[in-house]
């Protein structure tokens, strides 16, 4: 039977504060994936009054960068992750590393091994050839290194001396009871020749300093978390709750990757995103609140709950995404739309300062735009007069148009500039006239923004301004 996945978690919580955390490696942009646990250990520390600590994994030194450092802190701001503790960077803390590895080495939980890489390469291919598992055979292990003379020349690793017999088990908060026989797991390195700790073992010393009581992260590593349980054991440390939390896939079924869109967050940014659309639309790959598709950060504190993540893979849906960020613009206020959209118009070359100002056009295009980029792309005739394509000119602004925009000039020049105004005498002028309304629109649309597709010509002349609306007008009439 599997327990309440959220049994031990309320335990925790009732005794001490719940403390989660989140521990990129800054070896490339942060990839949504990724980011999606964060959210996942964010919002479980907000809703339970917890603490929610960054640590920057940076072992790595090869690929590890400070721009991706630099970025894993910019698009936590952007998300809205606001972290309690840290940045903590693992490179800062290996005095601390090196001092449990001798508290290991001195308590006979952990032995310098002299195998080359040549002599476990040989073993391995001894054991496929056998139809074994490839495994250390523990030969350097102290009981049977005995009397044994390190070879000259060779720098050991230091392994884990892991139990031989009984069972590694744990009721993971996502997954139910998990459980692996110690005889499957062969001694782990802790530390390279040249001394550098292992992932594995830093992750646990960090853990156990960081008081860490919930350890929520992707179920790629659910290998790891026995040979980890195990080093929190050798090290007099009590366990964490562990819940790990689907893969995301693509539509196809297939692992997420860059044929099913961007796969880095800030990519999201870039292309108009909102913050709190993708902060919604990562807390629903692999997680749900009943029905609700569409909600707000607090909603999201107040919901969130390890009981809602699924077991199953999440599925990426870029065309879902875009919808909910549709939403979000609707929903998002004005004022802080405009600033947002302020830099996707100068991207495309339009100054706010030299035309409406952006919270305007948010209002004006916020119910038809799916993405920032979007709407700054449709609102650029706001800006910059426009070409009108041949075949809309020829179908719109012939000489029946032409007339019709030249007789509304000295209509619009005498109203007081307000949408309600100028829909109104645009109403009557065509009654007046004797054509229908589509017959003094369609060539005022075309005449202004050069689309046959825009919103409302009222709410269009409204945000354009007088003055350029006329002097559109007049040049092209």
């Amino acid at each position: 039977m599997t327990p309440d996945k959220d049994a031990t978690a309320v335990n925790i919580a009732t005794d001490g504060t719940v403390r989660t955390r989140f521990a990129p490696s800054p070896t490339g942009h942060l990839h949504l994936g990724n980011v999606r646990t964060a959210v996942f250990a964010w919002a479980y520390a907000r809703r339970l009054g917890g603490k929610f600590i960054l640590r920057i994994e940076d072992t790595d030194l090869a690929r590890s960068t400070d721009e991706y450092k630099q970025g894993i802190l910019r698009d936590m701001a952007w998300l809205g992750l606001d972290y309690d503790e840290g940045p903590f960077y693992q490179m800062e803390r290996m005095p601390r590393y090196r001092a449990a590895l001798q508290q290991l080495l001195d308590q006979g939980k952990a032995y310098r091994c002299y195998m080359s890489s040549a002599e476990l390469d040989a073993l391995r291919a001894e054991q496929l050839a056998r139809g074994e598992k490839p495994r250390y055979d523990g030969r350097w292990r102290p009981e049977q290194a005995a009397g044994r003379t390190p070879p000259a020349g060779v720098d050991p690793v230091i392994r884990f001396r892991n139990p031989d017999a009984g069972i590694v088990a744990w009721d993971d908060a996502v997954k139910g009871r998990i459980e692996f026989a110690n005889a499957e797991l062969d001694d782990l390195v802790l530390a390279r020749p040249d001394g550098t700790p292992m992932y594995n073992f830093c992750v646990v010393v960090d853990d156990i300093d960081m008081r860490i009581t919930h350890v929520i992260r992707g179920d790629d590593h659910v290998n790891n978390t026995p040979r980890q349980i195990n080093l929190f054991r050798a090290l007099g440390a009590a366990l964490p709750v562990f819940g790990h939390t689907p893969t995301v896939l693509g539509t196809d079924g297939e692992k997420l990757s860059k044929r099913h869109g961007a796969v880095s967050l800030y990519q999201y940014a870039e292309d108009g995103y909102l913050p709190e659309t993708m902060l919604n639309f990562l807390a629903r790959l692999g997680w749900a609140h009943g029905d609700a598709e569409v909600f707000t950060r607090a909603e999201l504190i107040a919901w969130f709950d390890l009981k809602g993540i699924s077991e199953s893979a999440a599925r990426f849906n870029g065309e879902k995404l875009a919808w909910l960020n549709a939403e979000h613009i609707k929903r998002a206020d004005e004022g802080r739309l405009g600033e947002l959209l302020a830099p996707f118009l100068r991207a495309t070359g339009c100054d706010p300062n030299e035309g409406p100002a952006p919270s305007q056009v948010a209002a004006l295009y916020r119910e038809r735009a799916a993405t920032l980029a979007e709407m700054a792309e449709s609102a650029h005739y706001l800006y910059h007069a426009p070409e009108v394509p041949e075949p809309l000119r020829a179908q719109h602004l012939s000489a029946a148009g032409l007339r019709v925009l030249q007789a509304l000039q000295p209509r619009l020049a005498a109203i007081d500039w307000r949408k309600e105004a100028i829909g109104a005498v645009l109403k009557a002028f065509a009654a007046e006239q004797g054509i229908k309304l589509p017959q003094v629109m369609m060539p005022l649309r075309v005449a202004l923004s050069g689309s046959a597709s825009t919103p409302a010509v009222d709410a269009v002349l409204a945000v354009l301004g007088r003055e350029r609306t006329l002097e559109r007008l007049a040049a092209i009439a």
